[in-house]
């Protein structure tokens, strides 16, 4: 079990070992960043400690998830940073081939950031067409 002085002190050095880096981008048709649909990385916990942390689409698609002991280690552990989780890219550039940009939004500022609370209504509203189309498909397999 690690120590909470040990926790803090491996959380800096990783903060160090990251401090810098540009936030990863996809861009292969050379666009405007402001044009490229945005995936946001946020932790799903107040105060931002043990607990998941989320990749969001703007489209409302949940790309990704990880359970981080600190929010300081979503934007490495979701792909956030340049060089950071190749693996995760794989995905996202399946979702959006086009093109994205990586924005990490700290527990915070969650329920204040704009394009993230629009992606989640979109997220919300992929759920109930989800459920609404799951009943249809119950009722129908029943005739």
């Amino acid at each position: 079990m690690t120590t909470e002085a040990a926790a803090r002190w491996y959380l800096a050095q990783h903060l160090m070992e990251v401090h810098g880096r540009p936030v990863a981008v996809f861009n292969p048709k050379g666009l405007p960043l402001e044009e490229l649909p945005p995936i946001y990385a946020y932790s799903n916990v107040v105060g931002g400690v043990d607990g998941i942390c989320y990749a969001m689409a703007d489209d409302g698609h949940v790309l990704g998830s990880h359970w981080c002991s600190c929010e300081g280690y979503a934007p490495n552990d979701l792909g956030v940073l340049e060089g950071c989780r190749d693996d995760r890219h794989e995905d996202y550039r399946k979702h959006y081939p086009d093109g994205y940009r990586m924005e990490f939004v700290p527990s915070a500022q969650v329920k204040d950031h704009p394009g993230l609370m629009a992606a989640y209504a979109r997220n919300q509203q992929l759920a109930e067409q989800r459920a609404s189309e799951s009943e249809e498909s119950v009722t129908t397999s029943e005739k």
